[in-house]
């Protein structure tokens, strides 16, 4: 490597420590090592995708509206058509009709039009980051269709990662999933977004087959909650040795719901089963972890 290449590198690992901050340790550091292969001289593999174009519409500041006018009506109608009662999506419907792919995109130049400085509800706010990230994850497998992951487009350093790679427009900014479900939904201090907010797998909380909506989104959390909780693959029962065995969402996230295994039972215990909630107030409970179904929550499936 010459000292120029060097150089560039070197630089190159300073502005992306600046950047960190903004996109990312893990996004950050895969733009780094892509800089490096090409100084370096290296090829990129044929067909690696690191990027899309974000998602939405750059609307003029002055016709940026509080999220407490954004209509969400249009997704609603999509959902009701496209998803089961399980969640389900029948994605291959949706990916062939032009008119419906339309109007999925058309919502989410809706939701671009959202300012995020403007005033707005609490509930507002929790319904807007909730459906944006839901109709951004469907917009993601939509593009990828026929896929059996969401798995399969996460890529750790080379090609692309939907949750990384799939930026909404949101006023003056661009936010990704992480963002959305890192930055956003999990500061509001709602753990039911984690019953709420969906990566397109089996082993996620059901999609509603309705939108999130601020008059109705403290009930719809609620309902969620209470219907995760009554899926065995989330939650299964062994008193003889009083263990729960929970989703692993309870495990990767167990600080949103409380500092102490104690305090996270007594979170979600409003939304467990009678017999389960006996035996949480009975205490002295053992937790442990079931294993997360990473397939795709495709309606082709079944």
């Amino acid at each position: 490597m010459s000292n120029g290449q060097r150089r560039f590198l070197i630089s190159g690992r300073l502005a992306m420590q600046e950047w960190c901050q903004l996109t990312g340790r893990s996004a950050a550091l895969r733009v780094l090592i892509v800089l490096a292969v090409i100084v370096c001289g290296l090829s990129v593999p044929p067909g690696v995708v690191f990027a899309k174009a974000p998602l939405g519409k750059q609307w003029p500041a002055t016709q940026q509206i509080s999220l407490n006018d954004i209509d969400h009506s249009s997704f609603d109608t999509l959902l009701a058509k496209y998803v089961d009662e399980d969640g389900n999506v029948d994605y291959s419907a949706w990916k062939a009709s032009k008119a419906d792919r339309k109007s999925l995109n058309r919502y989410l130049q809706s939701l671009s039009r959202g300012s995020t400085t403007k005033p707005a509800s609490s509930d507002a706010k929790l319904a807007f980051w909730i459906n944006a990230y839901n109709a951004v994850t469907i917009e993601g497998i939509l593009q990828e269709y026929p896929t059996t992951s969401i798995r399969n487009h996460t890529a750790k350093v080379f090609g692309y990662n939907i949750w990384q790679d799939l930026p909404l427009i949101v006023g003056d900014h661009q936010y990704s999933l992480e963002q959305i479900e890192h930055k956003i939904l999990r500061k509001m201090n709602e753990p039911r977004i984690h019953f709420a907010i969906v990566c397109a797998s089996i082993g996620c909380p059901r999609l509603r087959n309705e939108a999130y909506t601020p008059s109705r989104v403290d009930e719809q959390l609620a309902d969620n909650a209470r219907d995760f909780f009554s899926r065995r693959k989330n939650l299964q029962i062994d008193t003889a040795s009083r263990t729960l065995k929970l989703s692993s969402i309870l495990s990767w996230f167990d600080e949103d719901f409380g500092s102490t295994q104690a305090q996270q039972l007594q979170t979600i215990k409003p939304y467990l089963p009678k017999e389960s909630q006996a035996l949480v107030s009975r205490g002295d409970v053992s937790v442990s972890y079931l294993d997360y179904d990473w397939s795709l929550n495709d309606q082709a499936r079944r």
